[in-house]
């Protein structure tokens, strides 16, 4: 096994600056009326937002592919979670 895999300087600086551009950007469309796609675009840039820190922050970018396993694991789950919730509150009455 080689060693821990140094990333420079210059790319966590590139995605903390594209980190704020999505936190820049998700203000500027929180002003905007865009109707229902106001969530769906929130939640868009939040996912990229989402997958940058995965990436680089936690290194799964450069881990072996058991860690790749293990965080798309993570997110069917989430996926999983999310989609039943929603198939019970779509059942329920609002009266």
């Amino acid at each position: 096994m080689t060693g821990p895999h140094v990333v420079p300087l210059r790319i966590y600086l590139a995605i903390f600056g594209a980190l704020l551009a999505g936190t820049a950007l998700t203000v500027a469309i929180a002003f905007q009326d865009l109707g229902p796609l106001n969530t769906v675009a929130a939640m868009t840039i939040a996912g990229i937002k989402a997958l940058l820190v995965v990436l680089f922050f936690m290194h799964v970018k450069y881990s072996s592919r058991l860690t790749w396993v293990f965080a798309a694991s993570g997110i069917l789950w989430l996926a999983l979670m999310i989609g039943l919730t929603m198939a019970d509150f779509d059942t329920r009455s609002l009266s």
